[in-house]
């Protein structure tokens, strides 16, 4: 990409990781994730191979098990509790990564950025890229040392199903859906069973993969604002992003940052909750 610059908030490339992996201050974390029914372990393949000092980010462990919607955004106390258990707090640069070269990594991103830890950043390409270009990697974890965390919960990063259903009505906010074309037209089945078929009234489609190169990392800021005006977003009206269950959705705001847009939100509990609710409106076929 001719416009990507290594920025530690936003995305790195895997020679910026190589060239920092020593670094006192740098914490890694593999922040893996599969789809319900995929024959995939994301925690026993990172006890298999991971980059070295990375550590295992549990996305469905680190989340509020209070809920019945998968993976939604913990307690503040629970995030605390975890990431310091992982050895990563205060004055630490984040790079974090997954196994598929970018789907939940955002997700991690996205939810530090939520907690108002801003040194973070997504390894652009993932562990595909890295394992590509023969860099190193490990198979015993780190040992981590407890280190003190503050939150600074950013209630402007995430709207839930009242808000997002007001946003729709109104239309005041662009609905991007990261979902597959199908999926949101409503003629492919949904992987989490009892949801119905379709999508957000007034959502657009971007797939969140529609967005990424060949080798998995984001495109340059020109093709990314091309998909988005192309499925017809204005971009000048704040964003709420959306997908199956606040993963992928959290790939479409790492994109929208990466074209300076700052206005974004994502809809945590996206089509799982939306689409169980019988008096939520459903549209079908093309936005």
């Amino acid at each position: 990409m001719a416009d990507f610059i290594d920025n530690p908030q936003l995305l790195v490339s895997t020679d910026w990781l190589a060239a920092h992996l020593k670094d006192p201050d740098l914490r890694i974390l593999d922040a893996s994730l599969f789809l319900p029914g995929t024959p995939r372990n994301a925690k026993d393949e990172y006890n298999a191979c991971h980059i070295p000092g990375a550590q295992f980010f549990d996305i469905d462990d680190i989340s509020d098990h209070r809920s019945d919607l998968p993976h939604m955004v913990p307690p503040v106390e629970k995030f605390m509790s975890r990431v310091r258990a992982l050895g990563v707090g205060d004055g630490h640069q984040i790079v974090v990564y997954d196994s598929q070269g970018l789907f939940s990594a955002a997700r991690a991103w996205w939810m530090f950025r939520l907690m108002g830890h801003m040194d973070i950043a997504v390894l652009d390409g993932g562990l595909p890229k890295w394992l590509a270009e023969d860099r190193p990697t490990e198979d015993m974890p780190p040992i981590p040392r407890d280190r003190h965390i503050t939150v600074r919960f950013q209630n402007q990063m995430v709207r839930d199903v009242t808000q997002v259903s007001a946003a729709s009505k109104l239309e005041s906010h662009e609905i991007i859906d990261a979902r597959s074309a199908a999926r949101f037209a409503g003629t492919a089945p949904e992987p989490r069973e009892g949801l119905r078929s379709g999508h957000i009234p007034g959502a657009k489609n971007v797939p969140f993969d529609s967005l990424l190169n060949d080798d998995k990392t984001l495109k340059s800021n020109a093709d990314i604002t091309a998909i988005f005006e192309g499925a017809g977003v204005d971009l000048s009206k704040p964003a709420i992003t959306s997908c199956g269950s606040g993963v992928t959705a959290a790939v479409l705001c790492l994109a929208l940052e990466k074209i300076g847009k700052k206005d974004h939100a994502l809809y945590d509990g996206s089509w799982t909750e939306w689409g169980q609710f019988p008096t939520l409106p459903v549209a079908t076929g093309d936005a």
